[in-house]
């Protein structure tokens, strides 16, 4: 089996990877049966050189591959017919932004595998940068709303650039008396509460956050039980809430008076109800200040997230009263973090996990004769839409997304 890793194409480009010089060295020398080629890339984090010395072949063509690795979407140009694709492919929810490049999939007889899709029997990811993101994330919301307040200051994660280093930077750090509302439980949310960990939040139960003032800093963890109930009064169901979501309605309007930052890290779909309304921001008691959207869907569980910010500039302003964009830190504005890619803040440490994940628990299944895992995480087939994924057809002929 002829493995390569592609250049990363799309612009700002990605330098996360999904395996490493050293892991690529382990699979090489413990999989007799695997070969690697890497195509050469001057924005990876890890640069060409490191792959030579681990003995990895660095080449241009990618011809004699089998299995394609990338990171992000890849654009239409850069896509190999024929071939077999693994990456994240935005595409399971139709969305609009990456419809062409499947169609051109479908034209090409490409089998695309989306790491997104790749599941337990349960339906728990298998693989993903979302413990990343959380980390990230929850320090960038953390610094947006010290620069907003003047009270503590953070440096950006990518010029400290290690997770050691990250962790350091704590020390010392003196935070205010605030409330913080953290909501998910999946990867990302366990990002979130390691970097509040890290910093020496204490966790208090939804009951005291409601009714209680503290003098040190708080945060709660919201689950699906502490944020969705079910309009006909009967208890909540996880299973049921992810197969009926639109029979359920938000509760996380009971904490929009006592939070002064919220980290979201909750999945959501257009028949999830968001968290809270556009207008609930004009309520006289609505006290959040900071928002850091770190599952990140435009107009999504964040009502206000009006779209991507980026890591150079990762924070803007949503006017309370007109929801129009604004600069950050206006008093009249809640500060919005909504970052696609916050793991390419400490792209050596996301890379790493990323490629662990791979090597135990993907690898196994890509190179057996058959796979349920992969049968349900493969999009297209040698050029036709998978069964799991025929509810794509109109969006695969072209037609228009809403």
């Amino acid at each position: 089996m002829v493995i390569g890793l592609i250049r990363e194409g799309k612009q700002e480009p990605d330098s996360r990877v999904a395996l490493t010089p050293a892991q690529c060295r382990w699979l090489l020398s413990n999989r007799k049966d695997i070969t690697i080629i890497v195509q050469h890339s001057s924005s990876r984090c890890f640069a060409d050189a490191e792959y030579i010395r681990a003995g990895v072949a660095v080449q241009e063509s990618l011809e004699d591959c089998e299995i394609l690795l990338g990171i992000k979407e890849v654009p239409v140009a850069m896509l190999l017919p024929q071939k077999t694709y693994l990456f994240f492919s935005h595409t399971k929810k139709l969305q609009p932004y990456n419809q062409a490049m499947l169609q051109e999939i479908l034209r090409k007889k490409i089998t695309l595998i989306d790491y997104e899709c790749l599941v337990h029997e349960d339906g728990t990811r298998i693989i993903g940068f979302g413990f990343f993101a959380g980390i990230v994330g929850a320090h960038n919301g953390m610094m947006a709303y010290g620069n907003r307040t003047g009270s503590f200051s953070l440096d950006r994660v990518f010029a400290i650039k290690s997770m050691n280093r990250l962790i350091h930077t704590y020390f010392g750090l003196h935070l205010p008396n605030i409330k913080i509302a953290v909501t998910g439980s999946g990867r990302v949310a366990h990002g979130i509460l390691e970097i509040m960990n890290l910093m020496g939040i204490r966790e208090t139960e939804p009951e005291d956050f409601l009714a209680q003032t503290f003098k040190y800093p708080v945060y709660v963890h919201l689950k699906g039980a502490d944020l969705y109930k079910r309009k006909d009064g009967q208890p909540y169901s996880r299973a049921h809430f992810h197969a009926n979501p639109e029979l359920y309605e938000s509760l996380f309007t009971n904490y929009l008076a006592h939070a002064d930052i919220v980290m979201n890290g909750v999945y959501w779909t257009e028949a999830i109800p968001q968290l809270f309304r556009m207008e609930d921001m004009q309520r006289a008691d609505f006290k959040i200040a900071t928002i850091a959207d770190i599952t990140d869907d435009k107009h999504g569980s964040i009502p206000c997230n009006l779209g991507d910010s980026s890591i150079q500039e990762p924070v803007y302003g949503v006017d309370k009263m007109t929801g129009v964009k604004t600069a950050p830190y206006v008093n009249s504005s809640v500060d919005v973090m909504a970052v696609s890619n916050l793991p390419n803040e400490l792209p050596r440490d996301a890379s790493r996990y990323f490629g662990e994940q791979m090597i135990k628990y993907i690898f196994p299944e890509l190179l057996a004769t058959e796979s349920s895992i992969i049968h349900h995480a493969c999009i297209t087939k040698n050029g036709l839409l998978n069964e799991p994924f025929s509810y794509m057809t109109d969006y695969a002929n072209g037609s228009a997304v809403k």
